[in-house]
């Protein structure tokens, strides 16, 4: 079977009536550029236009079809004007409120006309109002049809109408059922009556026009049959396409090293602690990984604290030991920094060479920090993003270290495999502290193996949360007060603001720490944020590790990586602002050493319903998991994974959340078809993920 168009068979928009240049490029902003775009793109709800109600028989907020004359119209004058047309039947009477009308409307209803409109009913001044309700003026003596399937509400934009969306689909449909339209059925028969899946011609046809007598709730929850259908079809696609890239990648060749561990014992001795069961288990698991001649594809969860630098830092042991280099990479400045200082503490000692590439590292410095990683003397290389850059040339890079993988795309970690030496594709290790809940690994995250480091090391003590309202700000600043007087306890006060201006972030962090030094006059307030200098950044941290400063000030620059054992307050502001995720890795700042500690989060009432879920959640849990479980529920896949990521944002008709009761059962049907029907694969990734599958093509 192939992905072309099959032999008289229609592919193209412009082949339906009424689609020229300037709709086609209209149609494209809603992702339509074929056919089988505009079969996929489907109702997101159903109107019910098959019947007449009565007007006394309406109940509020339950959109209907209603037929009546009109028995008067007046235009009131308020607040706003509006036009009121009273319109009866033999049951009762409603009132049609329009803000929006002409002379020529409003002659329209004259009294004695029968009109037939769809509308929502609301309690209004009058009684029962349809606002601007869609309606028909039938000619006398002539009966209007009703709608023969349920009305569907497709997702529109500027200058795609329902209207005009509904003609389009209802042609589309009449060469579907003529079998007209290049839309081959690819998943096989035998699945079909194995899992009881209706066609996809089918199940188009009755998704676009279900019959009147149709459940709707089993379609609002996404449940029908036909639905299930297209469902297992996208998820298979996505998974298909990360199944593709793992085994392009797995093709590759990697250094396979086979070591003593002597560097590795080394470092363990010279540790103050031992590391933790967790931590040896995942230890093994990648020791294992890089023993096998293609890379490894390894992404290590591990909650807030729970040690995964030392992971990482062993794993970089026998490749060093074997003459490799290891690259680190991390999302933001401070936090290589601080992976820097930390590696640097243990492997300067070892005769490990440390290096830094970052955007900032400029002129001289940078040309002889590039030279030295090119020439192979610096072995352990530490950055940011500036590491993907093509300036940026490694000797002999034998593993990939990615530190809060939720930050970077697919494309841009496998963009690290050219920075091989040409022949062999360095291993990849994937950190993130942002727990990845199960339904999401086994989807976005399938081109990886996974591993968790389930324990925090021994000493670190729970953190009490509290929400509280920014009307007892006074309490707050007064609790900030004695815990870092009385007990000598250091505190974070961290800002948001919901703009993503870093400007206004910064300037609303700099009047904090003002207020905040003129109300705690006895205390050593620190600011931080992301618009100072790495250096200036690195000397206020530097003085709030070494207790010179009592209270922190800052922007969520600290959300990830700062590890200070005797801060034991956290205040963040406006949390209602912030994903759980966000919320919880902010959260881990604190709670490092053995001290009782405490998190408060300052909100802005009225909360919304979603905020107000949010926080009782960082009440409730310090589970990691948990949390992104509750997290994905409450904001859903693409947020989470950020737009950078496979395409999964953009899934058309499956939820993961709701869906993920398929997953196993879609693992099991894409192990079949790359094993059984290998024809199938790229017409169906095609199918459902057209460009998005080039982020998979690095």
């Amino acid at each position: 079977m192939t992905a072309g168009v099959m032999q008289g068979k229609l592919s193209k928009l412009t082949e339906l009536k009424g689609i020229g240049p300037a709709l086609e490029a209209q149609l494209g902003k809603l992702g339509i550029h074929t056919l089988t775009d505009l079969c996929f793109h489907l109702p997101f709800r159903y109107e019910d236009r098959s019947r007449v109600i009565a007007i006394g028989a309406l109940r509020p907020m339950a959109p209907a079809v209603i037929e009546g004359q009109v028995t008067g119209t007046k235009v009131v004058f308020g607040r706003r004007r509006s036009m009121v047309v009273t319109l009866r039947d033999d049951s009762g009477q409603i009132s049609l409120r329009f803000y929006h009308f002409s002379n020529a409307q409003k002659n329209q209803f004259s009294n004695g006309t029968r009109v037939r409109c769809y509308g929502e009913p609301r309690r209004g001044v009058t009684g029962l109002e349809m606002y601007h309700p869609e309606y028909q003026l039938p000619d006398l003596g002539q009966d209007l049809p009703t709608e023969e399937a349920l009305t569907p509400v497709y997702p529109a934009t500027e200058g795609v109408t329902q209207q005009r969306l509904r003609l389009l689909t209802t042609q589309l449909l009449d060469l579907l059922r003529d079998d007209k339209v290049d839309l081959p059925d690819l998943l096989p028969d035998v699945w079909c009556r194995e899992w009881r899946l209706p066609g996809l011609r089918e199940s188009l046809l009755f998704l676009h026009q279900p019959p009147p007598d149709t459940d709707l709730f089993a379609l609002s929850e996404g449940h029908h049959p036909a639905q299930t259908r297209l469902i297992l079809e996208e998820l298979l696609a996505h998974q298909l396409s990360l199944f593709k890239l793992r085994s392009q990648v797995k093709a590759d060749e990697a250094p396979a090293v086979v070591s003593d561990h002597r560097l590795r014992q080394q470092l363990l001795a010279a540790l103050p602690f031992t590391p933790t069961t967790a931590q040896q288990r995942v230890t093994a698991e990648i020791t294992e990984d890089i023993r096998q001649p293609h890379p490894m594809l390894r992404l290590v969860q591990g909650d807030v604290g729970s040690g995964k630098t030392l992971v990482a830092a062993l794993a970089a042991c026998d490749l060093l030991q074997a003459g490799y280099q290891v690259a680190l990479m991390a999302p933001t400045e401070i936090l290589a920094e601080q992976h820097l200082r930390n590696l640097d503490q243990w492997f300067e000692p070892l005769g490990i060479r440390t290096g830094w590439i970052s955007g900032k590292l400029k002129g001289k410095a940078r040309a002889q920090t590039l030279s030295e990683v090119a020439a192979g003397q610096t072995q352990l290389i530490i950055g940011t993003h500036a590491l993907f850059q093509d300036e940026v040339q490694f000797a002999h890079l034998g593993l990939v270290i990615i530190d809060e993988q939720h930050r970077f795309g697919v494309h841009q970690r496998l963009a690290l495999k050219e920075k091989g030496n040409g022949v062999l594709t360095p291993h990849q290790l994937i950190m993130t502290a942002t727990p990845i809940p199960r339904t999401l690994a086994m989807s976005a995250y399938a081109d990886l193996d996974t591993s968790v480091i389930d324990e925090l090391p021994p000493g670190r003590s729970p953190i009490t949360t509290v929400a509280v309202s920014d009307q007892r700000r006074d309490d707050v600043i007064e609790r900030v007060r004695s815990a870092c007087r009385d007990s000598a306890a250091q505190a974070y006060w961290v800002c948001t603001l919901i703009e993503e201006s870093e400007a206004l972030q910064c300037q609303a962090a700099e009047n904090t720490a003002a207020d905040l030094k003129e109300a705690l006059p006895e205390l050593r307030v620190g600011l931080v944020h992301g618009r100072m200098k790495a250096a200036e950044k690195a000397a206020v941290m530097a003085d709030f590790k070494a207790h010179n400063l009592d209270l922190l000030v800052a922007t969520t620059v600290i959300e990830v990586g700062v590890d200070v054992p005797n801060a034991s307050l956290m205040v963040i502001e406006n949390p209602e602002r912030l994903g759980l995720a966000q919320l919880h890795q902010l959260r881990g700042r604190v709670g490092r050493g053995s001290a009782k500690s405490h998190c408060v989060l300052l909100y802005k009432a009225p909360l919304s319903l979603t905020a107000k879920q949010r926080l009782q959640v960082m009440r409730d849990s310090q589970d990691g998991f948990y949390i992104a479980e509750q997290d994905l529920q409450i904001r859903g896949p693409g947020e989470l994974l950020g737009t950078r990521q496979t395409g999964l944002q953009t899934l058309r008709v499956a939820d993961l959340q709701r869906d993920a009761g398929l997953l196993p059962q879609v693992q099991t049907m894409a192990a079949q078809l790359w094993q059984q029907h290998p024809h199938i694969i790229d017409p169906l990734i095609n199918r459902w993920l057209g460009d998005a599958e080039r982020f998979a093509q690095v």
